[in-house]
């Protein structure tokens, strides 16, 4: 199943249609993407059994928007593919990740222009995200993927210069900055994937390949990720969680490389779809 935010309503996407979820569903389940994700089991559930026909429109990828727009949590995992650890100059961590927040104002939909903070450094970073469809508190790795309602492309773009400021990183405050979160385009339920911990990742600038990765080569895969946040706090229905970057951001580039104004910065992920930003002057 394929879900997305059409136009700030909740949609099922079918091939090449749009279904409207609150008027095929007789008002049964929400217009809002994100309160689908209070009644995951019972909406799947729907929508397995639905017989939609040839019901849905044809739509434009313009009007999409992120199929988590207002998460309560929104968390980033740093240092979690081994070559992106050796570029940034860490050392592997061992029992957890870093762990930082993003803040929700920055969550933008699949396509749209972003404006680069004025004396910054911005930086990208493509990354697979995974939304929560059942709260998890103390979950076993095993059972884990039970807790994911789906699977979408992610952008955790970064604004290196605050980042590095002061007594201690600014991770949270640095990485969102108005569009510094886009996601989608769609929301993939994991049983749409061959294999949902196996996934191409791909970032380019103006057609140039910049990062090519698979998930294949997560230090903490993301039952594990689940597994470890919720040992320490409740993950609630609808909270995302952008799981790490593979090796080719900018700041480990020598000489380092940052985006520039009328950059288009397209990112993607094997059997979800894509992500395209435009950079424009402060």
């Amino acid at each position: 199943m394929r879900i997305a935010n059409l136009s700030g309503r909740l949609t099922l996407v079918l091939g090449e249609r749009a279904v409207d979820v609150h008027d095929a569903s007789g008002h049964r389940f929400p217009a809002d993407p994100q309160a689908i994700y209070e009644q995951w089991e019972e909406f799947r559930a729907w929508a397995g059994a639905a017989d939609l026909g040839d019901a849905g429109r044809h739509f434009d990828a313009a009007d999409l928007g992120a199929p988590a727009p207002a998460p309560r949590q929104l968390f980033a995992i740093g240092l979690n593919y081994r070559e992106h650890v050796d570029e940034a100059g860490f050392t592997q961590p061992e029992d957890m990740p870093p762990v930082f927040t993003k803040f929700v104002s920055s969550i933008t939909g699949p396509l749209s222009d972003v404006v680069l903070p004025e004396g910054g450094h911005t930086d990208w970073e493509v990354e697979l995200v995974a939304v929560i469809g059942k709260a998890a508190r103390r979950v076993r790795e095993a059972d884990a993927w039970d807790h994911v309602a789906g699977l979408t492309v992610g952008q955790d773009l970064s604004e290196r210069v605050l980042q590095m400021s002061g007594p201690a990183p600014q991770f949270g405050l640095a990485k969102s900055y108005p569009g510094f979160s886009p996601m989608g385009p769609t929301l993939v339920t994991p049983d749409e994937l061959d294999d949902p911990d196996a996934l191409e990742l791909t970032c380019s600038i103006n057609g140039e390949e910049v990062q090519q990765g698979s998930t294949r080569q997560l230090i903490f895969p993301v039952p594990a990720l689940i597994a470890k946040l919720s040992e320490v706090l409740t993950l609630f229905p609808g909270d995302v969680i952008y799981t790490g970057t593979p090796a080719g951001v900018g700041l480990g580039r020598t000489p380092q490389r940052w985006l520039q104004p009328g950059d288009e910065l397209v990112s993607s992920i094997h059997g979800i779809g894509e992500l395209r930003q435009r950079l424009l002057p402060a």
